[in-house]
């Protein structure tokens, strides 16, 4: 099969011109998005649709946790300097001016509940007694989250057994 560089020119079947420059993004973004629906098992998540925004908290909430990617793991931390998974939690919300409780479990069991995760909402995962993780959904399928001893704070994909298997709830409290 012809590799097509970005700026050739792609003729579409039944169409006499072919499409450049706007036509062919807009015809890969429709692919792309069709395929993404098809990604998605068992977590509810929903990401705004074109043209809705994120309220400001929730922006906060992300600038904050993507601005974390890299820190280093530390048990019991919530600064720029260690973060445990509830600590980057509580560090992203407290940049929104919204207060969480400390501990995954806590976090889990106070929060209100999101029937879908919107970006900047909060995922859980454990053992169905008790939270032992927590995430932020970043939108397409990721999330963000430290994930343990001698690791970073990273984004993730959703779509794996591992996530899926432990998956709890997510939690909402961002407008």
């Amino acid at each position: 099969m012809a590799r097509v560089a970005w700026f050739e020119p792609v003729a579409l079947p039944g169409r006499s011109r072919p499409l450049h420059g706007q036509g062919r993004l807009v015809l890969l973004l429709i692919a792309l998005m069709l395929l993404a629906g098809c990604a998605s098992r068992d977590m509810a998540t929903q990401d705004p649709r074109a043209g809705e925004g994120l309220s400001i908290e929730r922006a906060l909430i992300l600038a904050t946790a993507e601005g974390a990617l890299g820190t280093p793991y530390r048990f019991g931390g919530n600064s720029p300097e260690g973060l445990d998974c509830s600590g980057l939690v509580e560090l992203s919300y407290r940049a929104a001016g919204i207060p969480v409780p400390r501990t995954a479990d806590d976090q889990y069991r106070t929060l209100p509940e999101a029937r879908q995760a919107r970006p900047g909402d909060l995922l859980f995962f454990g053992d169905r007694r008790k939270a032992t993780h927590v995430g932020i959904y970043r939108g397409n399928g990721q999330m963000i989250h430290a994930p343990g001893r001698g690791r970073q704070v990273v984004s993730v994909p959703l779509d794996v057994d591992y996530w899926q298997d432990r998956f709890l709830g997510a939690a909402s409290p961002a407008p």
